[in-house]
């Protein structure tokens, strides 16, 4: 009588990972480890941040480098950069401001004249870095420069200062103040536009990188640009919808600066785009693209506004502030780039 044959082995499931494994794949498992370990750091050396009202402040903080860290992110998966990022919030709000001003007609017709704007100095980027094939941070670091120079010089032209006038008694201020800077109190907790704007854009991001064709042309572009257009990805025109999304959620952030405040100092904005770039790549996003996600600028974002906020609550100098910055950029980079290297050399440990 011959001997039972074996029982059949699965070797799909043989060679699965481990769920351990699939989790450290994920780029944002690093900002997560971050994330708890602030959390931790300033509910034990600041009572004051535990309380409702202080998670509101921090959730906004968060949210207003979150909206502009989704679309960066999306970028630099695709393997490039928007130094102009910083100053195209600012110029959204000068141009809203003035043009409703000066034309003395409805807000409403500054806010679409300067998304109009925006988006057209978003498109030149994208069309600039295609035709040229530039380098995105020499590109962008001229729109950067230009836009710093335009918004002192024409807000002088046009003002004779270097802050715009007020608008607030304007028709149409109210219902945009509302769309864009409103606020809402429950229980304590104050939750402003900006938070909603951040979730829905957050969610927005999500679904495309992950969910869509075009998500994948994304990845593909970051991961090799060469290879992507010889399948038939439309390299250029993918990196232009991206640039023009940075363009869009520049608007909404700038939006919410004017009706927030009514005037608009020209000079605001600069150094800003570090900081989103420091949300995107403390959330897992790679220098070198291709890899990344959304929601890891999410976490790079809100460890900001803990950091930024937490600090303040701790009674600590702010002046070290950039510094603690600073040192989590370079933790949260050798801790993905530690992680995925375990990853590869399969060890899970």
């Amino acid at each position: 009588m011959s001997a039972p044959a074996p029982a059949p082995v699965d070797v799909l499931a043989a060679e699965r990972p481990p769920a351990f494994r699939r989790l450290l794949k994920r780029p944002e498992i690093g900002a997560l480890i971050a994330a708890v370990a602030v959390f931790l750091v300033f509910s034990a050396v600041a009572d004051s941040f535990l309380r409702t009202s202080s998670f509101g402040t921090v959730l906004y903080a968060a949210s207003t480098i979150g909206i502009m860290a989704v679309p960066v992110s999306l970028l630099m998966i695709a393997g490039e950069f928007d130094l102009s990022a910083g100053v195209l919030v600012t110029t959204a709000a000068l141009i809203s401001s003035m043009v409703s001003y000066q034309l003395t007609a409805v807000t409403w017709v500054g806010v679409l004249v300067s998304l109009l704007v925006v988006l057209a100095v978003s498109a030149f980027n994208g069309w600039m870095l295609s035709r040229t094939r530039l380098p995105s941070f020499i590109v962008t670091l001229g729109t950067f420069l230009m836009l710093t120079g335009a918004n002192l010089g024409v807000t002088k032209l046009v003002t004779g200062t270097v802050t715009t006038k007020p608008i607030s008694d304007m028709e149409g201020f109210a219902a945009c103040r509302w769309l864009f800077a409103s606020e809402v109190t429950v229980g304590g907790l104050t939750v402003k536009a900006t938070v909603w704007w951040w979730l829905a854009l957050l969610l927005a991001g999500s679904w495309v990188l992950l969910r869509t064709s075009f998500g994948n042309w994304i990845f593909a572009v970051g991961g090799d640009a060469a290879a992507a257009r010889a399948v038939g990805v439309p390299v250029a025109r993918t990196r232009t919808v991206l640039y023009l999304g940075v363009g869009f959620c520049a608007w909404v952030l700038g939006q919410h600066l004017l009706f927030s405040f009514d005037t608009v100092q020209s000079g605001e904005g600069v150094g800003n785009e570090l900081i989103y770039i420091v949300a995107a790549v403390i959330g897992g996003c790679l220098i070198t693209g291709g890899y990344g996600s959304v929601a890891g600028s999410a976490l790079g974002a809100l460890i900001f506004g803990m950091t930024s906020k937490g600090i303040v609550y701790a009674e600590w100098n702010p002046d070290w502030f950039k510094f603690f910055l600073g040192a989590m950029l370079l933790l949260a980079a050798l801790l993905n780039a530690w992680v995925r290297r375990r990853v590869e050399r399969g060890t899970g440990r």
